[in-house]
C-alpha cells in the first residue's frame, strides 16, 4: 500500500455556524424542501434592455421589473383579468420577438429530462385577449417566427404551423411523424438526454422557411419497462395486469437514428432536403438561426465526437458551407453547445483545443477574430495552477465588442463573472470569493447576480456595469435571510474545503464535521461522490451535497455523529482536459482508485475511525461506489449505490461512446472495467436501490449486477421502487429511500 506523499489541508469558511442546542433535523422535512432557498425562476430579459419579466410566486401573473431598480413596473399577464380563454396558472411563457404577444404554457406534462407536452395559449398584450394555440391536442416546443406572425410547434412527432394574421389558421408541415419511427423537429431520446435540448427546428431570419432535423429511428432497437398500478400516481390501467412502456434507446455500439436536415418553404409548401455532409452515424446537436435568411447554423459531430463542424445551411439552395471545424483530443465536451451564442454577425464558441475551456469569437464566415484564454488570477484557492476555465457564456455585445462569461480563475472551487473587451483586457465583475452567476440585460448594462458560498444561502442582487471592473449594486432582491436564520437555529456542523495529494495527483474535497467536533475522538465517515466526466461537486457554494440546500442531508448525518466527505476524483471538471480526460476508454478505473486513496487518507487522520468508512452515490456516483468497493483494497465498511450503471454496454450511444468509443473498438475497456466483472472483489456490505421505470439507467443494470453478485456468492440488499424513474421520487418515495440508506449506515457503522 503506497503512502500519501504530501498532505496540505486548507480550511475555508470553517467557523462553526451558531446553533441552538437540541434543534435536530427531520428527514421528512428535508425531503419536502423545508430548507429549499428562495430563487428567481423563469427570468427573461426584455429586448428593450431596461426590463425583465418573471412569473409571480403563485403562478398567476407574468410581471415586468426594472433592470435598474428591481421594482415592478407592470403586469404583462394576469389569469384573473385576461379575456377569452381561461387558465388557472402559468407554467411558462414565450415572448414574441416584437414583444406584442406571448405564448402562455399550462397543463405541462413531463416526458423525459428536457421534453414535455403542454397546452399553449396565444396572448395579445394590447387587447388582453387569450386564445388557444391549437385545438388539436397538447403541443411541444412552440416557436415564434422572427416577424412574430407565425408559430411552429410539434405534435405527435409532426410539425404544425399557425399563421396569426390569417385568423390563427393551422396547417400541417410534415405527415410522416410516427412514434418509435420518425421524429420531426424534436431530438430523439439519446440526443435530448446527452446534448441537453428539446427542439430541433428554427425559422429562417425572413420567416419564410422552417428548417428542422428529421430523426428516422425505425432501425433503433427498443427497450421496454414494466409498469404497475403503483401509487402517487396510480395507474389504474395496470390494476390487474402490468403493462410496458416501450421506446427507442440506442445502447453503446448499436444503431443510432438516421438524421437528415430539411427545409419547408411556407409560401410554396415545398420541402427540400439540405445537402449536409453528415456521417451516416453522425449527430446534429444544434441548429440555430442567424440574422441572414440564407444562413442557418448547423452543428455536427462525428460518432466519436472528437470533430465539431459548423455549417451555414441555405434553406433555398440546400447548399451547406463548412465555416468552422474544431478537432479536439479524445472528445468534444457537451457543454460547448449550451455555451454557443450567435449574434447578427458573429459566433461565440468554447473549445478545449489548448487543454482548457476557452472562448473563440468568429464571424459568420468562420474567420477567427479573437480568443479569450488564461486570465491573471487574483488569489489562487486550494493550491491550484493559474488556468482559466470558462463555465458559461452570457453573450457578446456587437456594439462594444465585449464578451460576458463566467469562469473558474482562482482555482477550481470559485466562479466569477467576467467581461472581455475588444482590446483583449478582461475585468472581473464579481470579485467576491464564492460562486457567482449572472443574467444580463439585453444591452449588457445591468445584470442579476446570484452568489453564495459554503455557509451563505444564495443572494440575488441587481447590478449596473459602470465600465471596466466597476460595478454598482443597485438592489438586493433576495437575501434568503429567513432561511439562514432557520438553518442556523439547528445543530449544524462546520463545512470546510480541503486538498490532499495522492501518489498520482492532487484531489479537492469538502467536509462536514458534527457540531461540537472533538479532534481527540474517532468518527465514522460517509463519503458522498458523483465522480463522472466533467461533473464537479467540490465548490465554494451553498448548493453542495446529495440533496443540495446547504449540504442539508450531510448535516443530518453529522447530527447522527458522522463526518461527511466529498472528493472530486480524476475525470471530474474544473481542472482542465488532462485531469478530466485521463479516464478515457477505461471509465471507473482511476475514479475508483482516487476514492480509495481518499478513504486511506481519511483513515490516517486522527479524528477518523479507518474501520468505519462508507461510500455512496447516485447514477454515476452509484457506478463509482460499486467500482470503489471492488477496487481491490478493502477500505469501505459499507456502501449504497442508487440507480447505478453497472456495465457501459447497457448505456446509451452518445454518452458512453464519447468516453469509451464502441464495444467493438474498446472491448477490453468495456469488459474489464465494470462492477459486474469485479463482483467477486466486492468488499463491504452493499445496498442497491433502483427505480423500475428508470428510462435513463435501466433497471437492467442492477438486475445483471445482482446476478453477478449471486454467482460470486456475495451478500447484498436491494430496494426496488415501483414505477419510479431515475430521480426516484413521488409521494413519500424520496423520504423512504433516504431513510433506508441512513438506517443501513447506522447498522454497519455504529
Amino acid at each position: 500500500m503506497r503512502r500519501i506523499s504530501f498532505v496540505l489541508m486548507i480550511l475555508l469558511s470553517s467557523v462553526a455556524l451558531p446553533a441552538l442546542a437540541g434543534q435536530k433535523l427531520d428527514l421528512k422535512s428535508i425531503t419536502q424542501g423545508v430548507f429549499r432557498p428562495e430563487t428567481m425562476a423563469a427570468v427573461e430579459p426584455m429586448s428593450d434592455g431596461e426590463t425583465y419579466t418573471q412569473i409571480s410566486r403563485d403562478g398567476k401573473q407574468i410581471v415586468k421589473y426594472s433592470f435598474r431598480t428591481g421594482k415592478q413596473v407592470g403586469v404583462l399577464f394576469d389569469v384573473a383579468t385576461a379575456r377569452g380563454a381561461q387558465v388557472s396558472r402559468v407554467d411558462g411563457y414565450i415572448m414574441s420577438p416584437d414583444g406584442t404577444r406571448m405564448l402562455i404554457q399550462t397543463q405541462t406534462k413531463s416526458i423525459y429530462r428536457h421534453s414535455f407536452t403542454a397546452t399553449y395559449y396565444i396572448y395579445n398584450i394590447a387587447n388582453n385577449r387569450l386564445e388557444p394555440l391549437s385545438e388539436g391536442g397538447p403541443q411541444q416546443t412552440p416557436l415564434f417566427s422572427p416577424d412574430g406572425n407565425q408559430i411552429a410547434f410539434v405534435r405527435d412527432n409532426n410539425i404544425f404551423l399557425v399563421k396569426l394574421l390569417y385568423d390563427n389558421a393551422e396547417s400541417q408541415v410534415t405527415k410522416d411523424g410516427e412514434r418509435n419511427k420518425v421524429i420531426n423537429g424534436l431530438p430523439d431520446w439519446v440526443c435530448e438526454e446527452e446534448f441537453s435540448h428539446n427542439r430541433a427546428m428554427v425559422f429562417s431570419a425572413d420567416s419564410k422557411q422552417i428548417v428542422w432535423v428529421r430523426y428516422d429511428e425505425s432501425e433503433v432497437k427498443e427497450y421496454s419497462m414494466m409498469l404497475f398500478k403503483g401509487m402517487n400516481p396510480e395507474r389504474e390501467e395496470y390494476a390487474a395486469y402490468p403493462g410496458f412502456y416501450t421506446y427507442k434507446y440506442p445502447k453503446a455500439g448499436e444503431q443510432n437514428a438516421r438524421l437528415s436536415l430539411l427545409s419547408y418553404d411556407i409560401k410554396s409548401h415545398q420541402t427540400r432536403t439540405l445537402q449536409l455532409p453528415l456521417d451516416a452515424d453522425g449527430y446534429i446537436p444544434r441548429i440555430i438561426a442567424t440574422a441572414d435568411p440564407s444562413k442557418v447554423a448547423v452543428f455536427t459531430l462525428n460518432r466519436h465526437q472528437d470533430c465539431l463542424k459548423v455549417y451555414m445551411a441555405n434553406p433555398l439552395s440546400t447548399v451547406c458551407q463548412l465555416v468552422i471545424e474544431d478537432n479536439v483530443d479524445k472528445y468534444i465536451n457537451e457543454n460547448v453547445f449550451a455555451h454557443v451564442k450567435i449574434t447578427d454577425h458573429n459566433i461565440v464558441l468554447t473549445s478545449e483545443r489548448d487543454g482548457y475551456n476557452h472562448i473563440y469569437l468568429y464571424n459568420l464566415n468562420g474567420q477567427l477574430l479573437r480568443s479569450v484564454g488564461d486570465l491573471e488570477p487574483s488569489v489562487l484557492r486550494l493550491g491550484e495552477s493559474a488556468h482559466t476555465i470558462v463555465t458559461d457564456v452570457y453573450g457578446y455585445n456587437e456594439t462594444t465588442g465585449d464578451i460576458f462569461f463566467a469562469a473558474l480563475n482562482d482555482g477550481p472551487t470559485d466562479q466569477q463573472v467576467f467581461v472581455n473587451h475588444k482590446n483583449g483586457k478582461t475585468d472581473c465583475l464579481t470579485p467576491k470569493k464564492g460562486w457567482s452567476s449572472a443574467v444580463f440585460s439585453s444591452d449588457f448594462k445591468n445584470f442579476l447576480c446570484t452568489w453564495s458560498d459554503l455557509n451563505t444561502p444564495p443572494q440575488i442582487t441587481l447590478n449596473s456595469v459602470l465600465g471596466g471592473s466597476s460595478v454598482r449594486t443597485t438592489a438586493t432582491l433576495i437575501d434568503n435571510k429567513a432561511l439562514a436564520d432557520k438553518y442556523n437555529s439547528y445543530d449544524m456542523g462546520t463545512k470546510e474545503l480541503f486538498i490532499f495529494t495522492t501518489p498520482d495527483t492532487k484531489l479537492c474535497g469538502w467536509m462536514v464535521k458534527p457540531v461540537g467536533f472533538d479532534p481527540s475522538k474517532r468518527y465514522p465517515v460517509v463519503m458522498y461522490q458523483y465522480g463522472g466526466p466533467g461533473n464537479q461537486q467540490v465548490k465554494n457554494t451553498w448548493n453542495i451535497g446529495m440533496n443540495g440546500q446547504g449540504a442539508i442531508l450531510e448535516q443530518y448525518l453529522a447530527q447522527q455523529g458522522y463526518i461527511v466527505v466529498c472528493v472530486d476524483n480524476r475525470g471530474t471538471g474544473g481542472r482542465g482536459a488532462e485531469f478530466e480526460k485521463c479516464t478515457y476508454l477505461r471509465l471507473g478505473e482511476l475514479e475508483a482508485k482516487d476514492q480509495v486513496e481518499a478513504a486511506l487518507w481519511l483513515g490516517r487522520q486522527s479524528y477518523v475511525d479507518k474501520d468505519r468508512i462508507a461510500i455512496w452515490g447516485w447514477s454515476y456516483g452509484g457506478w463509482n461506489t460499486l467500482m470503489s468497493m471492488s477496487e481491490g483494497r478493502p477500505v469501505f465498511r459499507c456502501g449504497v449505490a442508487i440507480a447505478p450503471p453497472t456495465c457501459w454496454r447497457y448505456y446509451d450511444t452518445v454518452y458512453t461512446e464519447r468516453f469509451m468509443r464502441t464495444p467493438k473498438e474498446n472491448g477490453k475497456g468495456y469488459n474489464e472495467v465494470t462492477p459486474i466483472a469485479r463482483a467477486s472483489q466486492l468488499s463491504g456490505a452493499l445496498l442497491l436501490c433502483h427505480g423500475l421505470a428508470d428510462d435513463n439507467v435501466h433497471y437492467q443494470n442492477t438486475a445483471e449486477y445482482v446476478e453477478a453478485l449471486v454467482q460470486a456468492d456475495k451478500d447484498f440488499r436491494q430496494l426496488v421502487y415501483t414505477n419510479r424513474n431515475h430521480s426516484i421520487y413521488g409521494g413519500n418515495t424520496r423520504n423512504h429511500l433516504f431513510r433506508q440508506c441512513f438506517n443501513f449506515f447506522n447498522e454497519h457503522l455504529k
